[in-house]
């Protein structure tokens, strides 16, 4: 009797784990047809040499000392954001508040060297905004965990919300410490004596945000890796009905977690106000505490693979803006590019969890039911 129940053509199977040469063969791949693809959309939209074009993006980041030293900074800065929220994603927190959190950070920072700077020494202003800065932070991340620890709200969107809230706060810090009265902005705080800001190593003012990230880094990777606290958001992220059973305590875990990601955003908020901008505003933060999503994801919660990411995606927004400069084409085209590249990026690390299993021929799958 003839079977009308035919097996699908392919089947997506879930791979076993990949060897990491064969994971990183696939991602190498994705980059190269990537830029393979660009190029072909560069020349037929814009008629630009595309060799022109990635010769642009490099030089916008590596082209001098101080342009490696910018785009140093700005992976840093990516690399902080994107450490903050790791812990909170690892535990299935969806922490989307990076961006207040940052802004919180920066507020309490601009707040200290505008209201003290001329009550304390340079030295203990310093201390003062990063602890500040740092608890900021963290209040700003333990509010959502409170409620979702107590009340199991929703933490995607309460966090969300958060951000607007730090938006508009700093908004109206700006307007009344605006700079002269009606400027709508601060400008730069204590330009003339410096007080409050942090000391450049061998005159250069990003080392000391580069360092201070690196350090945080290793100690972000310890933690999760062989501390206990680590352990048990990991377990909690697993399961929270096997973490209670046994003998963790779910919601002391939401809330320590929490209080982490928003005191390291915190400190961000502070590197970028103390360390190099010496100025606050509501675009500050700069949008990273969205693409931070991006690079936890992308380096699997993996914060030593984070530094790549984060010099990838710091790397694509300075070849994007140089792209726009140099060869005078809106913004929207060199964005083009950019989601593109990540496009591919992203959808590889479909083919490095899954595979594609396509159906046995008819006459092989007789031969294999007669044997």
């Amino acid at each position: 009797m003839k079977n009308n129940n035919r097996e699908p053509l392919l089947h997506i199977v879930k791979r076993g784990a990949l060897p990491w040469y064969k994971a990183w063969g696939i991602r190498i791949l994705a980059i190269v047809i990537a830029l393979i693809v660009c190029a072909i959309v560069t020349m037929t939209v814009t008629g630009e040499n595309p060799l022109q074009v990635y010769a642009t993006m490099i030089d916008s980041s590596f082209g001098s000392e101080r342009k490696v030293w910018i785009f140093a900074q700005s992976t840093a800065m990516l690399l902080g954001v994107s450490l903050a929220v790791t812990p909170a994603f690892k535990m299935k927190f969806w922490n989307i508040g990076g961006e207040g959190q940052i802004l919180a950070g920066c507020l309490a920072a601009a707040a200290c060297m505008i209201c003290l700077a001329d009550t304390v020494s340079n030295v203990l202003l310093i201390a003062i905004s990063a602890v500040a800065s740092i608890a900021a932070g963290a209040i700003w991340g333990g509010i959502p965990a409170f409620f979702k620890a107590k009340w199991n709200t929703n933490e995607t969107l309460f966090t969300l919300m958060m951000n607007y809230v730090a938006t508009q706060l700093v908004a109206f810090f700006v307007i009344i410490w605006e700079v002269p009265k009606g400027a709508g902005q601060i400008g730069i705080i204590n330009q003339s004596t410096q007080i409050g800001w942090l000391p450049q190593i061998g005159g250069n003012k990003y080392m000391l945000n580069v360092l201070v990230i690196l350090v945080l880094t290793v100690a972000v990777y310890i933690y999760l890796n062989y501390s206990k606290h680590g352990y048990e958001l990991t377990v909690v992220g697993e399961s929270e009905r096997t973490a209670r059973y046994v003998g963790i305590k779910v919601e002391k875990v939401i809330i320590r977690t929490m209080l982490l990601s928003g005191a390291i955003c915190g400190l961000v908020g502070f590197l970028l106000v103390s360390g190099t901008d010496h100025t606050l505003s509501t675009s500050l933060s700069g949008g990273r505490g969205f693409t931070a999503v991006m690079i936890s994801w992308l380096a699997k919660f993996n914060p030593i693979i984070m530094i790549f990411a984060s010099m990838l995606l710091a790397f694509l927004d300075k070849g994007a803006s140089a792209i726009s400069t140099d060869f005078g084409l809106n913004h929207s085209f060199s964005d083009i590019l950019t989601g593109l590249i990540l496009f591919f990026i992203i959808g590889c690390e479909f083919f490095i969890s899954y595979k594609i299993s396509f159906r046995k021929a008819a006459g092989k799958e007789s031969a294999e039911n007669v044997v």
